[in-house]
């Protein structure tokens, strides 16, 4: 059974008529009539039997219409998701991005897609490194943005986004707030307020312990508005990416001494084919403006 096949059936039902079907499918009546008795060939049985001059539906061909006009509107409503597909009209993108980036830089671009490409249905996984490595890897993410101290193998296609510094973040009644910079010797002693989700973490540790620079933390979390509404609070100082900082009432200076620099990176796996919607990201990610 071919679809044509259906197509000439269902015409021949609306129009009783094997010239007027042939003349609506653009074909010619001999090869309207060869397909239908091939169809009535593999269904066992005639579709339709004539009354004078008059065609009308047998019972096999009563029974089918219904089940051959639902199967006709599946296959035009497949053909209307994938030309929707293709146009970025109700088009799937998963992006993954880590819980450690900020929102500010990222959610202008993705507002700028968004707007450029109005049929998309963009979706944020957010996560740690290892989550969004691990969905990235089993396919359940298009692309994403991800930033590693250790790079990226020859698994991975990347494009770096932006390099962001580190900062140190205190409470506005800090002394750091009449420093320009604070250089990591200044924060030996200091009430620390811990990002166990920062991704650089382990590497300023090890820094401050062969500087013997003392850190007492007295507030830990992995959540990102937690440690700034900390920090507000008066519990002391965090580092973190400038981006990253989205609470009103702190204070930034830029860390030195030593400077701490992070990537971001759009993550991709190499050889996987692109959705037009994710083709479109990347194009719309290389000419957004990062400043």
């Amino acid at each position: 059974m071919e679809i044509h096949q259906v197509r000439y059936f269902l015409s021949v039902c609306r129009n009783r008529s094997f010239t007027k079907a042939a003349e609506e499918c653009g074909v010619s009546q001999p090869a309207l009539t060869t397909a239908i008795k091939k169809l009535e060939a593999e269904l066992g049985d005639p579709l339709f039997h004539r009354e004078g001059r008059r065609i009308n539906l047998s019972p096999l061909g009563e029974l089918m219409q219904p089940r051959f006009e639902s199967l006709m509107g599946e296959m035009e409503s497949a053909q209307e998701a994938a030309k929707g597909y293709r146009l970025l009209e109700r088009a799937p993108l998963k992006v993954g991005i880590m819980s450690t980036i900020g929102p500010s830089r990222i959610g202008n671009c993705l507002a700028t897609y968004q707007y450029k490409n109005p049929g998309v249905d963009l979706e944020v996984h957010e996560g740690s490194l290892e989550q969004l490595d691990r969905k990235l890897r089993d396919d359940e993410l298009d692309i994403a943005i991800l930033s590693s101290p250790q790079g990226f193998d020859e698994r991975y296609r990347t494009q770096l986004i932006y390099a962001e510094r580190y900062l140190v973040v205190f409470p506005p009644h800090h002394r750091f707030k009449n420093q320009t910079a604070v250089a990591l010797a200044d924060v030996s002693d200091e009430h620390y307020v811990d990002r166990l989700a920062c991704e650089l973490r382990e590497i300023v540790m090890g820094v401050c312990g062969q500087r013997n620079i003392k850190l007492y933390a007295n507030f830990r979390s992995e959540r990102e508005d937690w440690i700034q509404a900390m920090v507000a609070a008066g519990m002391g100082f965090a580092f973190m990416p400038e981006c990253s900082i989205t609470h009103h009432g702190v204070l930034a200076r830029p860390l030195i001494d030593p400077e701490v620099m992070r990537e971001i990176r759009l993550v991709r796996m190499p050889g996987r084919k692109l959705t037009p919607a994710a083709s479109a990201f990347m194009r719309e990610v290389s000419a957004f403006n990062w400043q």
